[in-house]
Parts: structure tokens; C-alpha cells; sequence
């Protein structure tokens, strides 16, 4: 007998005792090799957990829009009932964050100046906050799973900063422990244009018609409430 048909019925009776399904892949170096295909291509992109989020809603997206006030441009003015910041541009124009703000009980107003700068800050929560929240760590170091996102800036005066967020989805919402926050993609387009120094003003939660018009922080007159908020000193509030 031949060795071709030796090989034909050793063959023959493998598949017979595999099946058709076990005998297919047993020869299957006997096929021509597939074709091989290149993975794809990736881009290293900066950390940014934002990804994997649904879209910000239209009109708390980054856009010029127009505004007449008399404030110099590369003002902050923080409008808290919209969940708005506006970067004062000059010439009646100004840049337009959606932003998110102080839940009841944790919104203030003043004006302020912008203390310093950071990218990807730590955060070490305050005492206050850990008495509320036990369970927080002691310090995140910075990075994407920091709740202060990509970039700080620090107001003076206070420990209130405007910074970027790990939770993108709550923009527009009335969340914070009195600070602001943005997406970490807008918040670093406004750190690129902040000044140590710049003026900062934040309307109150109520805002009169003529302070909404003019976004210049001047309240009528003051609620009890109020007042009992202004004689504690804020501290480490995110």
C-alpha cells in the first residue's frame, strides 16, 4: 500500500471518531493561512474619564456668547441660579461654561480673586466634610479618579476652588459642597486663560432681576439665613 493512502485512511478515521466539528480545526494547518490582520491603531489621549459619559446638555457647552456687563474682560462672574460661569471676553462677548454649584445649605456669594493655580490637584478632605462622610479617603492623590479633575483654581479668602470633576453628569446640577466645577475638557481651556488674581464673582443662589441683567454682585439686602452663612468661615468645601 502507498503512503498516500496510508495517510488518507489515518486521516479518514480521526474525523470519523472527532466528528466533523473536532476534525476541522485538528487539521487545520493543513489550510492556507488566513490572511493576518493589523490591530488598530490607538491614540494615547490625556486622562479623562469623561468618555464613557452621555453628552453635556447643549446649553451648558463651552460657547461665546454675547454679554454686556462693565466688568474688564478676564473677570469670572459664576451666575449660581443658572449654573453658568462666564469668562468676560470684552468687547459685549464672553466665553460660557456649564457649570455645576453649591447644593441647598452650601451656596455663597461674594466677590473674590483667583489665589493660585493647579493641574491635577490632590485633595485631601476637610474635617467638616470627613465628620459627614466618614468613609472618604484621607487624600486622592491627582489624577483621573480625583474628584478635583484636571486642573484648581484656588479662591481667595476661602477653600472654595472652581476645578474639574470625575463626574462629569453633574454639570448643571446643584451638587457641590460650594465649590464650582466643570468638565475637566472645559475646565482646562478656562485654566489656560485664568490669571493669578482675577477677579471672581459669584451671585447668590437668589439673584435679583438687576444683578441677573448686569452680573455685578450687589444684593438688596440680606436674609437671616444669609447672614448666619457669612459668619462661618468656609473651609475645604469641594
Amino acid at each position: 500500500m502507498s503512503r498516500s493512502v496510508t495517510l488518507a485512511a489515518f486521516i479518514g478515521a480521526v474525523a470519523l471518531s472527532c466528528g466533523t466539528a473536532k476534525a476541522e480545526p485538528l487539521f487545520a494547518f493543513l489550510a492556507p493561512a488566513a490572511p493576518t490582520q493589523t490591530a488598530p491603531q490607538t491614540v494615547a489621549v490625556a486622562p479623562n474619564d469623561e468618555q464613557d459619559e452621555a453628552p453635556v446638555d447643549a446649553r451648558l457647552r463651552r460657547q461665546i456668547v454675547n454679554y454686556s456687563n462693565h466688568e474688564a474682560a478676564g473677570t469670572i462672574i459664576i451666575d449660581t441660579p443658572n449654573t453658568f460661569l462666564y469668562y468676560v471676553l470684552g468687547n459685549g462677548k464672553a466665553m460660557r461654561y456649564g457649570i455645576g454649584v453649591g447644593r441647598e445649605g452650601f451656596t455663597w456669594a461674594g466677590v473674590k480673586t483667583v489665589e493660585r493655580k493647579t493641574e491635577w490637584p490632590d485633595w485631601y478632605p476637610p474635617i467638616e466634610m470627613l465628620a459627614r462622610q466618614p468613609y472618604l479617603p484621607r487624600m486622592t492623590a491627582g489624577g483621573p479618579g480625583n474628584p478635583l479633575g484636571a486642573r484648581a483654581m484656588y479662591i481667595a479668602g476661602t477653600q472654595y476652588r472652581i476645578h474639574g470633576t470625575n463626574a462629569p453628569s453633574t454639570i448643571g446640577k446643584q451638587v457641590s459642597s460650594g465649590c464650582i466645577r466643570l468638565t475637566n475638557e472645559d475646565v482646562i481651556d478656562l485654566y489656560s486663560r485664568v490669571q493669578v488674581g482675577a477677579k471672581v464673582i459669584v451671585l447668590p443662589q437668589i439673584a435679583s432681576a438687576k444683578s441677573r441683567q448686569t452680573y455685578a454682585y450687589a444684593p438688596p439686602s440680606q436674609s437671616r439665613a444669609q447672614a448666619t452663612w457669612d459668619t462661618i468661615r468656609p473651609s475645604g468645601r469641594y
